[in-house]
């Protein structure tokens, strides 16, 4: 599964093709120099991008037996710049590691932010914002899973105005209208509101953020939503 695996996994460099100089973003006359850190930015297109993530993915489900990464050496070789090609919004939950299910990346490939239930706060959007107008990160997937807890507590409070203590009922609040959306739809309950959020939360990213909305009206970036099936490690990507 990783590149280590006698040649069952890619390279490294079959992702990064990296650029010769810096990449200038410009967005509403401001100019953003996408240095990653010091270091130069991946030449990924989107589409190349999310192409990577489809056949490491595939790599997962087909080839899915662990074996040594040289992390020692990959840490050296990004301890003073990175480069992500994808960044990855998903869910805190334990069973639903990026790096793994797209392929079996080690350090510096995917910039990730998670929480419960793959949300977009200022935190996450600051995080997302950085990863695409300063790091060069070509695609951020808003990555959903099945049977995810924060989800189902949405699904709760909806069907049986459920409760919960501390943050917990402020967190999930957000996930409450993709309930209400899909609760009369056919098919699992939890399930289509987890992909009706993840599809809600990538429509808001491309409005909501003058950065992410000027990086994908010049073409440089793609924001878009998936699925991963707990039970059969596949990735489904939404329209």
């Amino acid at each position: 599964m990783c590149s280590d695996c006698e040649g069952e996994g890619v390279d490294r460099r079959d992702f990064l093709k990296v650029g010769a100089g810096l990449v200038a973003i410009g967005l509403g006359g401001a100019s953003w120099s996408a240095r990653a850190a010091e270091g130069t930015a991946t030449t990924l297109s989107p589409d190349e991008a999310i192409a990577a993530l489809k056949s490491g993915n595939e790599r997962y489900v087909s080839h899915p037996e662990l074996c040594s990464i040289d992390l020692a050496a990959e840490r050296n070789a990004v301890a003073t710049h990175q480069a992500p090609w994808a960044t990855v919004i998903s869910c805190a939950d334990s069973r639903v590691p990026p790096e793994l299910i797209f392929g079996g990346h080690g350090v510096g490939d995917l910039f990730v932010a998670r929480n419960a239930g793959n949300l977009v706060d200022t935190a996450t959007l600051g995080t997302v914002e950085y990863g695409a107008a300063v790091l060069g990160s070509p695609l951020i997937v808003v990555l959903a899973h099945t049977s995810c807890g924060a989800v189902k507590a949405a699904c709760d409070v909806v069907t049986k105005n459920a409760t919960y203590p501390g943050a917990i009922g402020p967190m999930i609040e957000p996930i409450l209208p993709a309930a209400i959306a899909v609760r009369s739809e056919a098919g699992d309950f939890v399930d289509n509101t987890a992909k009706e959020s993840a599809r809600r939360t990538a429509r808001r990213l491309a409005v909501s953020s003058k950065l992410l909305a000027g990086l994908t009206g010049a073409g440089k970036l793609k924001i878009v939503a998936a699925i991963y099936d707990l039970e059969t490690g596949v990735v489904t990507y939404i329209e």
